[in-house]
């Protein structure tokens, strides 16, 4: 394992200091201006290009003078629809600094929900990353009307008049070719409001997270306190900055204390990219470990009988090591092999990684506990945690020399967790939100007086204050024998068998549990070679004998679980659940409801005639 890092070091900026986030990137700038600030993938030159924190503040000083030719207010709405590059932090610091609160929205979203958030918020200026954005959002039904400046940062000479719409520039058209002097900023109270983030709801319209400027650096500086970030570091940025989790923990994080960010090309060109940068922090969502972890899964199935030895080997090993460097048990013999090990299992998984990852940050949702273990064993010291939107994100979170998997850590300093009514997770910080725009009701709902949040998750919290997630209040099934079980546990159980690609629980209400389940590539050819059939999704989804053995399958993952807990039957989705056919949020988390309300013919068949 790596040993932790003196998080105390000179260049780590305090909320004191920065009072907001545009005070926090000028800061930046003044304490290390010839440091490599953003590196990012120049696609004409094929190379990879540096940014100095320099050459972004007189980067920054353009984009404000634009804006300030916008006629824009303090306090005014401003959005961003841009993959993550350092165009969008020219963006928003220009912005923060101009005194405008910044409107992130998701370039995979539907042209449909991103108009809507571009109305709700009374946004005038849109950023847009290319013109078939703009083509999408223009021909929805009701178009945002009150856009004043339409940018588009990728686009032909013409587009004003390709679109016929005097609103539409293109960047090069609408920043200044240089800025004689860097503007004033506005200086906003720190406590003001920052940014409107529009949570991806699974089920109806999504809410609008106000936080302020002190919401999010009080947490980004609370949770530089526990990753331990220095100035030698760096960060590979892949999840949407429009994600909270991103932009505190992979943009905040780092500005405040001095490391460097390189922008992935995508998430399907990460396994290149991660070699290449050789990052030594990962910010990531359990949905890329589960990936990885199917990928060596499939390979072992496919080896000899030593090798799955072997891995197995190091793996268990590779904990008890992990268990005695935190102190949780004793040095075993065992622990001689490690060397051994090391190179010839773990070493071949980490190079595969960069080589020199030293912590890894994982959140936005549950991480099985199975994929968690493999990959600490191994030497990766995944590091799981939990927040919320509504609170900047972070809540809780595990620390290296305080690790405990299972769990997501204790919570970080300044924010203040206890159980309320039927163990809902309550919280309350500096961080927690101003409330939701223009819902007051929805704000009085979650948010009390005295400024404790309703988490809507329920938790368990030990007598060292590590909190770990139990399930969500409503995500619970209710069975019709009274019994109650949250599916999420099941479904990750489920999801360590790589044959399974995506899976959902359901029961409400019923007398035994099924499942809906997306299968993997190899899931499918796996299950029509013991069928003795084609690889045809919509005859095997029809196959009794295919029903039958996934859910044998679901039964070994499964057997840790209350015998009330068994899953009775199984109905084989033939189509994938993405955010293009709206079933995935845009953080790839899914949208039980509308699952369950599309697919309500299958659910019923699945019952039909059955009362076991």
């Amino acid at each position: 394992m790596n040993s932790p890092k003196n998080s105390a070091h000179k260049d780590v900026i305090t909320v004191e200091i920065a009072q907001t986030l545009d005070g926090l990137f000028r800061e930046r700038v003044k304490r290390t201006p010839g440091k490599i600030a953003y590196r990012s993938y120049d696609v004409l030159e094929e190379t990879w290009r540096d940014f100095t924190w320099k050459e972004m503040a007189d980067a920054v000083a353009r984009w404000q003078t634009a804006l300030q030719r916008e006629n824009l207010a303090p306090g005014d709405r401003v959005a961003v629809m841009l993959r993550n590059c350092q165009e969008w932090v020219m963006f928003e610091q220009a912005a923060l600094a101009s005194g405008l609160v910044v409107v992130p929205l998701y370039t995979e979203d539907r042209a449909e929900n991103a108009a809507w958030c571009l109305e709700h918020a009374g946004v005038k200026l849109l950023l847009l990353e290319n013109q078939t954005q703009w083509q999408a959002l223009s021909e929805v039904k009701n178009p945002p009307a009150q856009l004043a400046r339409i940018i588009i940062l990728e686009a032909m000479t013409d587009i004003m008049y390709a679109f016929n719409d005097n609103r539409v520039r293109t960047l090069p058209e609408w920043l200044p070719a240089e800025t004689a002097q860097n503007p004033e900023p506005v200086s906003p109270d720190p406590h003001a409001l920052a940014t409107l983030i529009y949570t991806s709801g699974t089920t109806g319209r999504p809410k609008g997270v106000m936080l302020s400027h002190h919401n999010m650096l009080s947490n980004a500086f609370g949770s530089a306190q526990v990753v331990t970030v220095t100035c030698e570091d760096l960060l590979l940025s892949f999840l949407p900055l429009s994600h909270t989790f991103e932009r505190t923990a992979g943009y905040y994080v780092p500005m405040l204390c001095g490391a460097t960010v390189a922008y992935a090309r995508s998430i399907r060109l990460l396994q290149e990219d991660l070699p290449t940068i050789q990052p030594t922090i990962l910010v990531s969502v359990p949905r890329v470990y589960e990936k990885i972890y199917a990928g060596i899964q499939t390979k072992l199935a496919q080896g000899s009988a030593l090798a799955k030895f072997l891995f197995n080997l190091a793996v268990a090993v590779g904990h008890s090591r992990f268990e005695y460097q935190q102190g949780r048990t004793g040095w075993q013999l065992s622990h001689l092999l490690w060397p051994l090990l090391e190179k010839v299992i773990a070493r071949k998984v980490m190079d595969k990684l960069g080589g020199r990852l030293q912590q890894v940050m994982s959140g936005g949702a549950a991480l099985s506990p199975e994929i968690s273990r493999v990959f600490i064993s191994l030497g990766l010291p995944i590091l799981q945690g939990y927040g919320l939107t509504e609170t900047s994100p972070v809540v809780c979170a595990n620390r290296l020399d305080d690790n405990l998997p299972s769990s997501v850590g204790k919570p970080i300093p300044g924010v203040e967790v206890r159980l309320g009514e039927q163990d809902a997770l309550m919280i309350r910080g500096p961080n927690v939100m101003l409330g939701y725009w223009q819902n007051p009701q929805a704000t009085q709902a979650i948010l009390s007086e005295d400024g404790w949040l309703n988490s809507g998750d329920t938790a368990h919290i030990d007598k060292q204050g590590h909190v770990t997630i139990t399930g969500r209040l409503k995500d619970i099934i209710v069975t019709s024998t009274g019994e109650k079980i949250p599916p999420a546990d099941m479904e990750a159980a489920i999801l360590r068998d790589p044959v399974f690609e995506q899976v959902i629980v359901i029961g409400e209400g019923r007398s035994y549990l099924s499942v809906l389940v997306v299968l993997s590539e190899q899931g499918w050819k796996m299950i029509a070679a013991q069928c003795n059939t084609d690889n045809d999704p919509i005859k095997l989804a029809r196959n009794d004998y295919a029903e039958e053995i996934v859910l044998e399958k679901i039964s070994r993952q499964i057997s840790g679980f209350p015998g009330y807990a068994k899953i009775h039957r199984a109905e084989l989705i033939t189509k994938p659940w993405t955010v293009e056919n709206e079933m995935l949020t845009p953080t790839l988390k899914i949208k039980r409801a509308k699952i369950l309300d599309f697919y309500k013919d299958e659910i019923e068949r699945l019952y039909a005639g059955r009362v076991s």
